[in-house]
């Protein structure tokens, strides 16, 4: 625990979960809770609960929960620490350093320093007169020496240790610079510079914080692209490139480009919305990241087949995240920074304003593989593109596609509309399996959805499951518990840890309650706490908790029978085929 919990609970108490999540999401009071539509996945009716009494949130569609600090980590994409600062900032607290883990802040602090002083010598490395081809590299490529500095594009000297030593003289250790991922280790054990003779980019947070690089290399050498490993400040599938500038846009969308250099010649054009992913593909969380700021995504990715397979799963996860996508194609250029330079910005702007949404996209797509004037490909394209259509939820959006796909393969649009049913109804059918399969999958359901957490033994999980949410609901029943079950009765690592934090707060004199539990546990955790405890508590709590304990205690004693009892194993071991042919 980083923080004292007294400040934590003054702090969530200051912190009303309504009020803060209201800031997001568009609540609604529906008997004693809120209901809205959840902001970490995309659905068309509310499952996202926010209860003032327990001061949690919880989606019955995704499964995230927690209280008031762990919505923060998530909404802004935080860590704990910075999540309560965020907290604290906003009202009117500051967290008691004397409080604070000084060790763990010292070191999150000297890993950023070392960062930036690191994005400093490469900078000063760029403009050294030795290094003018790596200055004219950037100049060829368009870049001003206003853009260059605003971007705080670098170079790393080719040699094996230049960054290292530069670092030493500044006092930073060996251990700082292998946890910032800027030196790597040997077969024999000695270190190196990771990145060498490459031109640098630097990546912010979203406070401005260097947190990672990205390396172009110089020469022929390989990988031509390289990233910082992930560290305890740098999370690739959390952050987008340029974010923290483009955040501060005025305009009502984001440009989603495929490289540094892309995003790079966008802003200096005048397109400041543009961002880029991190040398991975897109990721939920940066789509989630995206629509935090906006509901327009433009992407503009390359011309190539990469390129548009790349747009092409990006759509499906940036309308996941509520997001209107629109796709631009680039015409006789591979990329948005050869276009803007051929054409100019006030061509691209066009571009952006002629883009297509992402059904007409896939539709294109589709029709450029076939030719439209030879009847089977006719045929081909119609069976494709209903399947798209079928995938559209508005039955009006539905019809308006329906009839410009007709128009494009010169057929009625009743004829059209017949196809698209078809395939709404297997669609629907597909639909309906899938949900029996969950409905007949017991087992399945009834493991967390987190599959880090799976539980060995159903059953008994399922009474540990129980046994939280009682004590949850009436925290007295804990002294109920005393000499029946202990912890080490609990077959799930991860529920046991949550029957041991209860106890604690319980022995501690404090309320057993989510927010309680924050701070000590990651949200993917909590998420699972909250599911557990947000279930109906029964009527007859004595009587449950003595139903939960009896089927903890008979499936420990089958589990003890079956490893002790020798004929027993062999015959579980010969139904298991373990030691047969």
């Amino acid at each position: 625990m980083a923080i004292d919990q007294s400040f934590l609970d003054e702090l969530t108490a200051r912190s009303d979960i309504v009020d803060v999540v209201s800031r997001y999401v568009s609540l609604k009071k529906s008997g004693s809770n809120y209901f809205g539509l959840c902001p970490f996945h995309n659905e068309k009716s509310p499952s996202f609960s926010v209860s003032q009494d327990k001061q949690i949130f919880h989606c019955f569609g995704c499964g995230v929960g927690g209280g008031v600090i762990s919505f923060i980590m998530r909404a802004e994409g935080l860590e704990f620490y910075d999540a309560v600062s965020f907290l604290a900032k906003q009202n009117g607290m500051t967290v008691p350093e004397n409080n604070y883990d000084k060790k763990t802040s010292k070191s999150r602090e000297r890993l950023l320093a070392l960062m930036k002083d690191t994005a400093r010598f490469y900078y000063s490395e760029l403009w050294k007169p030795e290094n003018i081809n790596v200055q004219q590299y950037f100049a060829k490529r368009g870049l001003t020496r206003k853009t260059m500095n605003r971007f705080g594009l670098g170079f790393a000297p080719n040699s094996f240790f230049a960054t290292m030593d530069a670092m030493k003289e500044k006092g930073y250790t060996q251990d700082e610079l292998l946890a910032c991922g800027l030196v790597a280790k040997s077969e024999k054990g000695n270190l190196y510079d990771k990145f060498r003779n490459r031109v640098m980019f630097p990546i912010f947070d979203l406070r401005g914080n260097v947190i990672a690089f990205g390396g172009r290399v110089m020469d022929d050498s390989k990988p031509k692209y390289l990233n910082s490993p992930e560290t305890a400040i740098f999370h690739k599938s959390r952050n987008l490139f340029a974010i923290e500038k483009a955040r501060k846009t005025t305009n009502d969308y984001f440009i989603l480009a495929e490289g540094y250099m892309d995003v790079i010649a966008l802003h200096q054009a005048g397109f400041d919305s543009a961002v880029a992913s991190l040398g991975t593909a897109l990721t939920e969380e940066q789509a989630r990241l995206i629509a935090r700021y906006t509901k327009n995504i433009i992407i503009s990715y390359d011309a190539d087949n990469a390129g548009q397979m790349a747009a092409q799963r990006a759509i499906d996860i940036l309308k996941k995240s509520g997001l209107n996508v629109r796709v631009l194609r680039i015409p006789n250029a591979k990329d948005p920074d050869q276009f803007i330079k051929e054409k100019g910005s006030d061509a691209f702007r066009r571009l952006i304003e002629q883009s297509s949404d992402d059904i007409a996209y896939k539709i294109n797509n589709i029709a450029s593989k076939f030719d439209l004037e030879e009847d089977q490909d006719r045929i081909s394209f119609l069976k494709e593109a209903a399947y798209i259509l079928a995938l559209i939820d508005s039955d009006i959006e539905r019809e308006i596609y329906t009839t410009r796909v007709a128009n494009m393969a010169k057929i009625s649009p009743q004829s059209m509309t017949v196809e698209v049913k078809n395939a709404l109804q297997k669609r629907n059918q597909s639909l309906k399996k899938e949900k029996r399969r969950e409905v007949r999958s017991v087992t399945q359901n009834a493991q967390p959805k987190d599959k880090s957490f799976k539980y060995e033994n159903i059953t008994s999980a399922r009474s540990e499951e129980g046994i939280l949410s009682v004590i949850f609901g009436d925290n007295t029943l804990v002294s109920y518990l005393n000499g029946k079950i202990s912890p080490d009765d609990f077959t799930s690592p991860i529920l046991k840890a949550f029957f041991i934090h209860a106890l604690e707060l319980y022995n501690n004199n404090k309320n057993i309650t989510i927010p309680a539990f924050e701070g000590h546990f990651e949200p993917e955790a909590l998420s699972l706490l909250t599911t557990i405890t947000s279930r109906p508590v029964p009527a007859m709590r004595e009587k449950a908790l003595d139903d939960y304990i009896n089927k903890i205690k008979s499936c420990k004693l089958k589990q003890s029978d079956s490893t002790t009892d020798p004929l027993l194993a062999l015959a579980k071991a010969k139904k298991e085929k373990k030691f047969w042919r």
